[in-house]
């Protein structure tokens, strides 16, 4: 019996470690989602190629060194395929487990990790942000006459996760005051999320809670939110409670040293040579070093693979769960799918959407996510009640819950010029040739 056990053992270690191992031919892991002829899916294998020819152009134009994309339905991937080079300075092919700067994608997880506490009961959407965060609780208002007003009410968590807080990012620093403010506490040289709180706290809002919305830090004091309810650090929760049961196994906030090969630089278009450039990292605040992490920004610090992305966008479409592992609830990820913006709320700024711009015609914002509420009036083909988010280098996803669609697509070029996010949509839907719509 006891040989018999030991024999099984080691089957069992030999297995594992083969499941962990990179198949014969193209890449492949353990965690990698299956893979099906599109026409099982309803797509068209002729016409995906048209996202290839898209994303070829792209390269063969000099606009971006390289492109991953990934295309899902119901869970199926019909789509996966890396184009183009590791970075303008790296002539070697891009892998598809190559590993990105998400920046903004990080919010969605956040997003989700906060809603797993409210479904502990931990807090509820109108509780006080000055509840976990008290440095927040005797902010200021600049108002239009330059002046610091008192707040007419507390910040909520709903707000909070919705961009409706006041709170700001410091994109415009010559053209509004309070955006001054961020940049001279040099925000992103914080030791920690608690030093991040303190330097927040002392920085005006733009304008009142819950008055407008406005794209902004408020999903990194999500995180430190997080971090005390839960009494784990951010990045020790998200491991533990997203990151493991989805098997992400390539997402983190710092890149191990034994996957710094796969990490890809990143890219500017030169403002007077118009030439796509590597960027060289600056100093060693957040986000720009990424291997002594100590302030874990649920705004922007994480890097992924297209297949972990993947995975996590696949769970939220799936209704919280994937592989057998569930995160959340699925009544909680279609709350966090639901518009939570009065009409009367306008944009206050364009940050880092895939879509949203200087006004929110057609689109709305739930808990974690942009919404498209009416594709038409965006002006690019899909599905109303598409949720989506996209980062600062040019990533972005979205999730179709009309068509059961999934899609990421990974890139590194900060304040891209180009219409990547919109050609990749036309492209990916114009290959669907069995539609759900009704």
């Amino acid at each position: 019996m006891k040989r018999h056990s030991t024999l099984v053992l080691a089957l069992g270690s030999v297995l594992l470690l083969a499941a962990a191992l990179p198949a014969s031919g193209p890449r492949a892991w353990a965690n990698d989602l299956p893979q099906v002829k599109p026409e099982r899916q309803g797509f068209s294998t002729q016409r995906l190629q048209r996202i290839t020819d898209v994303t070829q152009q792209y390269v063969d134009d000099g606009k971006l060194a390289g492109v991953i994309t990934m295309v899902a339905r119901n869970g199926k991937i019909v789509h996966f395929e890396a184009v183009g080079n590791r970075g303008a300075e790296d002539a070697s092919p891009l892998r598809k487990d190559d590993l990105f700067r998400i920046y903004s994608m990080t919010k969605p997880i956040t997003a989700a990790a906060a809603m797993q506490l409210y479904e502990q009961g931990r807090f509820h959407l109108n509780d006080p942000v000055s509840k976990f965060v008290p440095e927040l609780k005797n902010v200021k208002v600049l108002n239009a006459d330059g002046e610091l007003a008192d707040l007419e009410r507390q910040m909520t968590m709903q707000q909070l996760l919705t961009h409706t807080t006041g709170l700001s990012y410091g994109f415009n620093p010559q053209g509004d005051p309070v955006d001054q403010h961020y940049v001279d506490a040099k925000l992103w040289e914080s030791k920690d999320l608690d030093d991040f709180a303190k330097k927040l706290g002392e920085i005006p809002l733009k304008f009142q809670p819950g008055a407008q919305w406005h794209y902004s830090v408020a999903v990194d004091v999500t995180g430190l939110v997080v971090q005390r309810i839960s009494g784990q650090s951010f990045d020790a929760y998200l491991d533990e409670h997203i990151f493991q049961p989805l098997q992400m196994i390539d997402t983190s906030f710092a890149v191990p040293e034994d996957k710094l090969d796969r990490f890809l630089p990143n890219h500017y278009i030169d403002p007077e040579t118009k030439v796509l450039t590597q960027t060289e990292p600056q100093g060693n605040s957040a986000m720009q070093d990424y291997q002594n992490v100590t302030l874990f920004s649920g705004g922007g610090g994480l890097v992924s693979s297209t297949m972990d992305y993947m995975r996590f966008a696949e769970a939220m479409r799936n209704g919280g769960a994937l592989d057998g592992a569930r995160i959340l609830g699925p009544k909680t990820v279609d709350y966090m799918a639901t518009n939570h913006l009065p009409a009367s709320i306008n944009s206050g700024g364009t940050g880092e959407a895939p879509i949203l711009g200087t006004q929110l015609n057609g689109f709305g914002f739930g808990l974690g996510f942009g919404l498209v509420t009416d594709p038409a009036a965006g002006g690019v083909m899909g599905s109303a009640g598409e949720y989506n988010w996209g980062g600062a280098a040019g990533t972005v996803f979205w999730i179709d819950p009309v068509e059961e669609v999934t899609v990421v697509g990974m890139i590194q070029l900060m304040g891209s010029p180009y219409p990547f996010r919109s050609d990749l949509k036309v492209a990916t839907y114009q290959a669907l040739v069995d539609s759900y719509a009704d």
